[in-house]
């Protein structure tokens, strides 16, 4: 039964796609099936290996720092109220921002590359993090603290046993918003700035109007993004169920 919805929807998205497809025609869309096998025959490419394991090792990094700096960031700020109640104004106002603008000065410190592609998916990425860390520390039950201050609790195990536990729902929520942020930073650095990547492929497919292989690459990106988000999804339901 709990698969009878995400099905559902999927039948629903395919049938509007179909659809749409049924009344643009061949001008700017092309048909599930043949989406399919454009896709089928993109991963086939022996050249097509070398770009995903580019982007996909972009993204590793982009992500790990953003949740490594985000949690350590967060964390002190929520634990640090008067900084926090400082810094949350300043963070929703970057989280605002459109990080395009920044790209430029990205491309100035770091060059052309590898490490432009990483900071720049680490910077959409690290925001939400430090910000939901932030809430996550600050909004956990003063009852909690005086619980383990009364039981003697040593600061690691007070974190281990009753601050992780407490903020870890939210927390993954950031992650889980974090993750889609740095994907997309990924994708836009290697579109600007890069020789490499899914990023590139899809710019250069856009450049010569290959609608064939635009989908596939779309359809790809989709495919990986719904994938982890659904299972950081079940996750973050699971987590506040249980809290």
């Amino acid at each position: 039964m709990k698969w009878r919805d995400p099905l559902l929807l999927l039948a629903l998205l395919l049938v509007l796609w179909e659809g749409a497809y049924l009344a643009i025609g061949d001008v700017a869309l092309r048909s599930p099936l043949g989406t399919a096998r454009s896709l089928g025959k993109l991963l086939a490419d022996p050249g097509f290996a070398a770009h995903l394991g580019e982007t996909l090792l972009a993204f590793a990094q982009a992500f790990t720092i953003a949740v490594a700096l985000g949690l350590a960031l967060g964390i002190a700020l929520g634990a640090a109220r008067l900084a926090g109640d400082a810094a949350e104004p300043i963070l929703a106002a970057l989280y605002s921002l459109p990080k395009i603008t920044l790209y430029p000065v990205i491309l100035l410190v770091f060059g052309i590359g590898m490490p432009a592609k990483v900071a720049f998916g680490a910077i959409h990425g690290i925001v939400p993090i430090v910000l939901f860390a932030m809430n996550a520390i600050r909004n956990i039950p003063p009852i909690y603290l005086k619980s383990a201050q009364a039981l003697r609790l040593a600061p690691f195990a007070t974190a281990r046993a009753v601050l992780v536990p407490a903020a870890l729902p939210e927390i993954v929520t950031g992650l889980r918003i974090g993750f889609s942020l740095s994907l997309i930073g990924t994708l836009l650095g290697e579109m600007f700035g890069s020789q490499r990547g899914l990023g590139y492929l899809l710019i250069q497919a856009m450049s010569r109007h290959d609608i064939d292989r635009i989908l596939a690459l779309t359809l790809l990106l989709v495919l990986f993004a719904a994938a982890v988000g659904a299972a950081l999804l079940a996750l973050d339901r699971r987590l506040h169920f249980r809290s």
